[in-house]
């Protein structure tokens, strides 16, 4: 909450320059009323056109006048919405992408959540607001012209205020739920039309549509109740107004009659009634967008709350690509149970590693903390003696190579891809790094080469191709330590030997490899193995020395098994 009120108390000088703005255009307000007075109690009396053509020209100025300061008004709230927005959008971006990381509720939605705010702060509600404590001063100035007149507007706008609240109370509820269910649709969508190969190859378009159209549906009715409830109370107010403006103008007559009020005073009254209710109605009106953007600060606030603000670090020199994991515990983020446990080894600079285990042994955690994607709950691990968390997380990217056992790609070209969408990629590396990956004649054959473009999930690239990018993606900029998770999952033969060789022109360069792997071809270039299950370490050390314990310890199972199978 400090965060936001701090980013919108940085435009506090625009707050009350718009707001000296609002103190003139509702002063000007009154050049109608007292334009109608005028008129109607002296003009027509004195029958003096030079009167009337003086104070039409005056009147003329003076709204010109007001026109520009609304203009002024509106211009500066835009701006200071503009400027809300850009003051919190990398903090909010950032804090959105380590809860959704951490698989934690409350990122997907932020940056709406922000927009939303912004969209209440460059609108006319704060001119609204600002306008409100003007009603009194209004309605003060009908009780000038006739107590009577003073307490119908102030009945009126109690009336008002109680439909506003009431309409709160009738479409909150089903406003929430309506969002709600609204962006579980759009994630519906989203993963199907991500997944579409599979699902028209397994003819699941008629079950897919019909769990999009039920969440669909849901979206729908609440959102189309909260709307009547809305366009209900937007019209009954805009009615009640309107009627408030008559009745005003009958009262005025009847005291005319009574020759208790003037009729200049009477057809001014009219019009000072619908300019000291207007700003209660136009809020009213907005209802939905101010109850979404409470909604937005509220849920910002718990999100820049859980995720803080990370401080600046220290910048360090670049590291050897010596690797320390010290009894290293992690427990995968919205879960409750450790799916490593105690896991302790260590890298020299040059050496690779492969990972091996049942699946479910902890491999992939594994690497997803060695990239710092996912924090140890206790132990460390350490590169080159400082911790994953003293490196500054962009600096600390650039150090370690990752390829994911799922290769996503981003909308762009193939070179920004594998520059990691680098605002001004370095191109040599780019071609270098895509050499090592053996992608670079694959590359040039596509229709632009580098400059492909790609979509987020590959477009018409194979699994191999897309995999060859994602490796050209981790070697790209030179890491000292690279973490591949099941690399050679969609490579070929050919594919495989280019992974082999990167590996081992990698750790003839001085950095370290670790290889998460099922197939024995994937680490034919480990000299070390280490080797979990039920995320512990069963056995580390050099490779064939570990595979030999594997293969003794897999032989006593088996002849342990037999010998129950024969004494039964």
């Amino acid at each position: 909450m400090a965060e936001l009120r701090a980013a919108r108390i940085e435009s506090r000088g625009l707050y009350w320059l718009a707001a000296l703005f609002s103190i003139f255009s509702n002063l000007l307000v009154l050049t109608g009323p007292l334009y109608m007075l005028l008129v109607y109690d002296r003009v027509l009396s004195s029958r003096s056109v030079e009167t009337l053509i003086a104070l039409t020209l005056l009147v003329a100025f003076l709204f010109a006048m007001m026109g520009l300061l609304d203009g002024a008004r509106a211009r500066l709230l835009s701006r200071i919405g503009a400027r809300f927005q850009e003051r919190l959008d990398r903090r909010v971006y950032e804090a959105a992408l380590r809860q959704s990381s951490d698989a934690k509720p409350g990122g997907e939605t932020a940056l709406q959540d922000l927009e939303a705010i912004r969209a209440v702060l460059g609108s006319a509600v704060p001119g609204a607001l600002a306008d409100l404590p003007w009603v009194p001063v209004f309605l003060a100035g009908l009780a000038l012209f006739h107590p009577a007149l003073g307490l119908l507007a102030l009945s009126g706008g109690a009336a008002l205020v109680a439909l506003a609240a009431i309409g709160q109370a009738l479409g909150r509820g089903r406003l929430a739920q309506g969002y709600a269910s609204a962006f579980a649709a759009r994630q519906q969508a989203d993963q199907i039309r991500a997944e579409a190969g599979v699902v028209r190859a397994m003819g699941m378009g008629p079950a897919t549509f019909r769990r999009w159209q039920h969440a669909r549906r849901d979206a729908l009715e609440a959102l189309t109740g909260a709307t009547d409830a809305t366009s209900a109370l937007t019209a009954l107010s805009r009615a009640l107004r309107l009627f408030l403006q008559s009745a005003m103008l009958g009262l005025g007559a009847w005291l005319v009659l009574h020759e208790a009020l003037s009729p200049g005073a009477m057809i001014a009254g009219s019009v000072l009634m619908g300019r000291a209710l207007a700003p209660v109605e136009l809020l009213i009106g907005n209802w939905p967008l101010l109850s979404r953007a409470r909604r937005g600060w509220q849920a910002l606030a718990r999100l820049l709350e859980a995720q803080p603000e990370l401080p600046r670090r220290t910048t360090l020199p670049r590291p050897a690509a010596k690797l320390e994991v010290q009894q290293a515990s992690v427990v995968p983020p919205g879960e409750s149970l450790a799916a490593l446990r105690m896991v302790t080894f260590s890298l020299a600079p040059g050496q690779a590693c492969g990972v091996i285990g049942p699946s479910g042994a902890g491999k992939s955690t594994l690497a997803r903390t060695l990239t710092n994607a996912w924090p140890c709950a206790g132990g460390a691990i350490r590169l080159d003696g400082a911790t994953l968390d003293q490196y500054d997380p962009e600096e600390l990217g650039r150090l370690i190579g990752y390829l994911p056992q799922r290769v996503e790609l981003f909308e762009g070209t193939i070179a920004e891809n594998i520059a990691r969408l680098a605002e001004r990629p370095d191109d040599a590396q780019v071609v270098a790094a895509a050499r090592r990956a053996d992608a670079h004649e694959m590359i040039l054959k596509m229709p632009a080469g580098y400059d492909t473009r790609v979509s987020p999930h590959g477009g018409r690239l194979s699994g191999g191709q897309i995999q060859r990018i994602g490796l050209a993606r981790a070697l790209y900029g030179d890491p000292v330590l690279l973490v591949l998770d099941e690399p050679n999952s969609n490579l070929d033969n050919e594919g495989s030997r280019a992974l082999n060789a990167a590996i081992r022109a990698l750790r003839e360069a001085g950095a370290s490899v670790l290889i998460m792997a099922h197939r024995p071809a994937a680490i034919q270039e480990c000299d070390l193995l280490l080797m979990l299950d039920h995320g512990q370490r069963v056995a580390f050390g050099p490779r064939d020395e570990v595979l030999r314990r594997v293969v003794q310890n897999h032989d006593q199972i088996r002849s342990a098994n037999a010998g129950a199978g024969g004494i039964r």
